[in-house]
């Protein structure tokens, strides 16, 4: 008797292995939605489109990009923590992910217990955008302004416990110096009152202020990057002035927890083989640092980011109103 239930619990889990593995070969057997929790036209949701167009030519099967905007993005990313665990729901988003939820009273999700990571896709350095008007030409006379002004000069942030919200905390914070940080509902109006005069600074990734301080609307002073932007070759860094300084916003694809090993590596290769391929270029154009690696790779890079986030946001007492 005892025999025959240790086969049968034998033969049951070795069917469950081959069901699991017959479905990750067959997949992906439909289309797959990938959710971008912000809305169209930034950043994120360029890079996003890009690699689901890539996954899609290289798996042959189609990936929808889903806009689910609000709640500082976890609206959408809450759609993921919720959907089916079989690799047809998955969410594209930035290192706010990690990092905006240590900002709010109540989150309806864990970033670590209820998705699984994917890939790391990208790092963007950020850009130290000035108000033209002002005598800042880079960190050096930012510093030396803002000591001569305690407390004058304002910051915008696009979003509370952003990459760009952190970077501006951390460069007070490094700098030695005091200003006023003020939130806003998105890049778009920081950037126009930083046009118009009534904000003096926005930290950002490199991409949305470029064009701007290629036309003269605006100044970039410095770049949070360890080196110089490739796209921006003349702007200093903020580590040129201030040792040891670095700070990037990053670009990732995780899926719902328990997203079976097989779907998740596989995921995790076509990634690699797409940011290997003709995004390559396309990326370092828009000032994107490519970082391919493993699944383990990358939840170590999470795991890393999170504490160094954690820490910015106890000591600056950040959170949302």
């Amino acid at each position: 008797m005892l025999l025959k239930t240790t086969l049968k619990l034998a033969i049951g889990t070795l069917l469950a292995a081959a069901s699991l593995a017959a479905t990750a070969q067959a997949w992906p057997a439909r289309p797959v939605r990938v959710i971008i929790p912000f809305p169209p036209g930034g950043t994120l949701d360029t890079v996003g489109r890009q690699l689901a167009q890539k996954l899609g030519d290289q798996l042959g099967q189609t990936f929808l990009v889903d806009n689910r905007p609000g709640g500082n993005g976890t609206i959408g990313a809450d759609v993921v923590s919720k959907a089916p665990a079989d690799g047809y729901t998955l969410l594209f988003n930035a290192s706010t992910f990690v990092s905006a939820p240590m900002t709010m009273k109540s989150v309806p999700y864990s970033v670590v217990k209820d998705f699984q990571p994917v890939a790391l896709v990208a790092k963007a350095p950020l850009s130290v955008a000035i108000n033209k008007k002002l005598p800042i030409t880079d960190v050096k006379s930012l510093l030396a302004y803002a000591q001569a002004n305690p407390g004058k000069m304002t910051f915008a942030v696009g979003s509370i416990g952003s990459a760009g919200h952190l970077s501006t905390e951390l460069l007070k914070r490094s700098g030695g110096i005091e200003y006023l940080v003020v939130p806003y509902k998105g890049t778009a109006p920081a950037f126009q009152d930083l046009i118009g005069g009534q904000i003096d600074g926005f930290i950002d990734p490199i991409l949305g202020s470029l064009q701007y301080h290629k036309s003269g609307l605006l100044r970039v002073v410095a770049v949070t990057s360890a080196t110089r932007a490739p796209n921006l070759p003349d702007v200093p860094t903020v580590a040129e002035t201030i040792p040891g300084f670095e700070f990037y916003s990053w670009y990732g694809l995780w899926g719902p927890a328990k997203l079976p090993a097989d779907i998740t590596h596989r995921l995790n290769a076509e990634v690699n083989k797409a940011l290997a391929g003709d995004m390559k270029e396309k990326l370092a154009q828009q000032g994107l640092l490519l970082t391919p690696g493993s699944v383990d790779d990358f939840a170590r890079f999470q795991a890393a980011d999170m504490a160094r986030a954690q820490k910015i946001i106890t000591d600056g007492n950040i959170h949302v109103e």
